[in-house]
C-alpha cells in the first residue's frame, strides 16, 4: 500500500514539474522561442497579486510595471489572471503594435472583460474587427464632435449644473462616487432613455463599483466580487432589454438616440441582437463613467494643490460669462474652443492619469520585435504612460503644469500623448470625455463656491509574500459646494 502511495506521489511530482516547465518555457509548434525576459509567476494566478498592490503615487507608472522594467528592461513577460502577457514600455514597439491593428494584433480583453462584455470565444474575436468598426461609427454619430457641437454640449452643462446645485445642499460630497453617478445618469438618459431618478423599476446604482471586479479572477460563484458584478450587470442588461421591448411596441415614440439607431441597424447588421445591444449598453456606460470620473477627481485634486492654476482657470471661465449678452445663456461650442487654458488643464490631467497600467491587444500571429517573439494568442499590454512621463518631451514630468501645453506642437503630441489609445482604434468617445470634463470645470469654477476636504485613511496589513508588514494610505477627496451659485 505504501509503495502505491509513493508511486502516486512521484507521478504527481513529475506531472506537476512537467506542467510547470511548460508554463514557464512555452514553445511554438514544439520549438522553443526567444521570449522576452520575465517571470510567469505561479501557475494559474501568475503575478496577479503583485499587480493588485496599490500604488503610493497614482500619477507615476504603476510599481508593478516600473519594478519589472528596472529588472528586465522595457519588454518583459508575465502572467495576469491566468493569461500569458507580453508587456511593452518601448515607445517604438508600442507604435509598431498600434500600426498593426487588424493585421498582426487585434483588440483583446482579460477574461473578466471578456465575460462582462460578452466578447468571449474565438468566433467572436475573429469578427471583432467588423464589430469595432460599427461601434466606432455609431459612437461617433451620437457622441462625436458634430453631435456635441449641435445639441449635446448644452445638455451636458444643464445636467452638471443640476448636480452641483444638488451637491450644494448635501454638505461634503465624495467626488469620485458623485461624479460617477452624475456621468452614469447623463449617459444612460441621452443614449438609452433611462432616467435613473424617475425610474419606476429597480434602480441601477452599482455600475460604478464594477471597476473593482475587473482585475479579479473571473470566478462566477456566490460570494465572489465577480459574481456580484455579474448580477449587477444583469440588472443593467434587463433594463435595456425592457426599453428595447417598449420601443418595438411604440415605434412612433422613438427619440432617435443611440439605442434607436442600434435597433434600426438590426436589419442590416446580423450580429446586432437584443442581447448584444444590451451588452453594448453596459460597455458604453462603463467606458463613459469610469474614465471621466477618475480624471475629473484627479483634476479637482490638482486644482486644490495648485492655487495659481485655479486662479487662471477661474479667470478664463468667468471671462466667458462676462462676454455674453445674455448671462443666462449656456456654453456654446465657440466658447468651448476659446477656453484654451481649460483644455490645457484637461490635457495635463489626462497625461498624469496613469491609473490603468496599459492598453491591451491580442497577437493574431507570431510577432518578432527587438529580437523577441510574441506568440500568437498571447495578450500584449502596451504601457502608454511611459510616453506621458518622458522628461525629453515633458520637462519635470510628474509636475502638474498646464502651461506646458502652449509649447507642444501637434507632431510631438501625435507621438507622445495617447490617453485614449493609439492606432486606428482610438477611443471614439475621446471628444465627448474632454468636452464633458471642460464643461464640468467651467460650471464649477465660474458658478459655484466650494471648499476641498481631504480624508486620509491609513491601513496596515500583512503582506505574507514579503514576510513583513506594509503601510498603505488611501486618500478620499470630498468637495463641499457651498453658498449656491455665484
Amino acid at each position: 500500500m505504501l509503495g502505491i502511495g509513493l508511486v502516486l506521489v512521484a507521478f504527481f511530482v513529475i506531472y506537476y514539474t512537467h506542467l510547470l516547465i511548460k508554463w514557464k518555457y512555452p514553445k511554438i509548434n514544439g520549438v522553443p522561442v526567444q521570449l522576452p525576459p520575465g517571470s510567469m509567476g505561479l501557475p494559474i494566478i501568475g503575478e496577479t497579486i503583485q499587480l493588485l498592490i496599490p500604488s503610493h503615487n497614482s500619477i507615476d507608472i504603476h510599481p508593478f510595471v516600473r519594478k519589472r522594467i528596472q529588472r528586465y528592461g522595457p519588454i518583459f513577460r508575465t502572467n495576469l489572471v491566468g493569461r500569458p502577457i507580453i508587456v511593452s514600455a518601448d515607445p517604438e514597439v508600442n507604435k509598431y503594435i498600434f500600426s498593426q491593428e487588424g493585421n498582426l494584433v487585434e483588440m483583446w480583453y482579460l477574461d473578466s472583460f471578456a465575460k462582462l462584455f460578452a466578447f468571449e470565444g474565438e468566433s467572436k474575436v475573429t469578427a471583432i474587427g467588423r464589430v469595432h468598426r460599427y461601434l466606432r461609427g455609431i459612437t461617433l454619430n451620437h457622441f462625436g464632435g458634430e453631435s456635441l457641437r449641435e445639441k449635446m454640449l448644452p445638455q451636458i452643462e444643464v445636467a452638471i449644473n443640476n448636480n452641483l446645485c444638488r451637491w450644494s445642499t448635501q454638505g461634503p460630497v465624495e467626488v469620485k462616487s458623485a461624479i460617477s453617478r452624475m456621468i452614469f445618469n447623463f449617459t444612460a438618459k441621452v443614449a438609452f432613455g433611462y432616467d435613473v431618478e424617475n425610474s419606476k423599476g429597480e434602480k441601477i446604482e452599482n455600475l460604478p463599483n464594477f471597476i473593482k471586479s475587473l482585475m479579479s479572477f473571473p470566478l462566477n460563484i456566490p460570494g465572489t466580487t465577480f459574481h456580484k458584478c455579474m448580477k449587477d450587470k444583469e440588472k443593467m442588461s434587463s433594463m435595456v432589454r425592457h426599453i428595447i421591448k417598449e420601443r418595438f411596441n411604440s415605434p412612433d415614440k422613438r427619440p432617435g438616440d443611440f439605442l434607436d439607431q442600434a435597433i434600426n441597424d438590426m436589419a442590416s447588421e446580423k450580429f446586432l441582437t437584443v442581447d448584444f445591444i444590451a451588452e453594448l449598453a453596459f460597455g458604453i456606460l462603463f467606458a463613459a463613467f469610469e474614465s471621466v470620473s477618475t480624471t475629473l477627481t484627479l483634476a479637482i485634486k490638482f486644482l486644490a494643490e495648485n492655487p495659481l492654476v485655479l486662479e487662471e482657470l477661474t479667470a478664463e471661465n468667468e471671462a466667458v460669462l462676462k462676454k455674453r449678452e445674455n448671462p443666462d445663456s449656456l456654453l456654446t461650442w465657440e466658447e468651448y474652443k476659446e477656453m484654451t487654458f481649460t483644455q490645457s488643464v484637461v490635457n495635463e490631467t489626462l497625461r498624469l492619469m496613469n491609473i490603468p497600467p496599459g492598453l491591451l491587444r491580442k497577437a493574431l500571429k507570431d510577432i518578432n520585435v527587438k529580437g523577441y517573439t510574441i506568440p500568437a494568442g498571447w495578450t500584449i499590454m502596451l504601457v502608454t504612460p511611459i510616453v506621458h512621463l518622458n522628461p525629453e518631451t515633458y520637462k519635470d514630468p510628474l509636475k502638474f503644469n498646464p502651461w506646458r501645453w502652449k509649447d507642444l506642437d501637434q507632431v510631438t503630441l501625435s507621438k507622445s500623448f495617447m490617453p485614449f489609445g493609439g492606432g486606428t482604434r482610438q477611443c471614439a468617445g475621446a471628444e465627448f470625455s474632454k468636452v464633458y470634463m471642460a464643461a464640468f470645470l467651467h460650471v464649477l469654477v465660474s458658478k459655484y463656491r466650494y471648499i476641498y476636504i481631504f480624508l486620509f485613511i491609513f491601513l496596515r496589513k500583512n503582506v505574507a509574500y514579503h514576510g513583513d508588514r506594509e503601510s498603505k494610505m488611501i486618500m478620499l477627496l470630498f468637495i463641499n459646494v457651498t453658498g449656491g451659485q455665484r
